[in-house]
């Protein structure tokens, strides 16, 4: 009995990660959540590569390090910079007296909703460049991800292969 729930578990889980899949596929699945973990649809992104992962038959696990691979720490820094190159694109400048209404705004607390109406005015001209550069940017993050992984996945496997343990050659001295 515990050896066919063994069993039972370990081939449910190889069709839920797809630990099988070939290193392109497993790299496609990688690239996908960079892209979206570096997308403009913040709060969306483990949701968003939850469910493009089960419909398109993907990596799970692959797809979900691609998307934590934007760290809390790198966020704030690349969001700033793609929206500012997002703006050099289109040709937006900042709104007027941007920082000096940026430094006013956080004289107000964070949980008043007068601190949101302020922000949301504030960046609402920025949305299309923030949109735009954080896409892009994550569209160049994601083919570089794929790249990347692929010749990763392809020296460990041919790696791997050539341990005796996995029924390929056996090194010799």
């Amino acid at each position: 009995m515990i050896r066919w729930t063994r069993a039972a578990v370990s081939a449910w889980l190889e069709r839920l990660l797809h630990v099988h899949d070939s290193p392109q596929r497993t790299a496609a699945a990688f690239a996908l959540g960079v892209f979206i973990g570096f997308s403009p649809f913040w709060g969306l992104h483990t949701a968003l590569a939850l469910t493009l992962a089960f419909v398109l038959g993907l990596n799970r696990v692959a797809i979900i390090v691609g998307v934590y691979s934007n760290l809390p720490w790198i966020s704030a820094q690349w969001y700033a910079l793609m929206t500012a190159v997002g703006a050099w694109l289109l040709g937006v400048g900042m709104p007027p007296g941007f920082g000096s209404r940026l430094r006013e705004l956080f004289t107000l607390s964070l949980v008043r909703w007068e601190f949101w109406r302020r922000l949301a005015s504030l960046l609402r001209p920025l949305l299309w460049p923030y949109v735009v550069g954080s896409t892009l940017g994550a569209a160049v993050l994601g083919a570089t991800a794929f790249l990347v992984a692929r010749a990763f996945i392809e020296a460990r496997r041919r790696h791997l292969f050539h341990l005796p343990h996995h029924g390929g050659p056996r090194r010799t001295l």
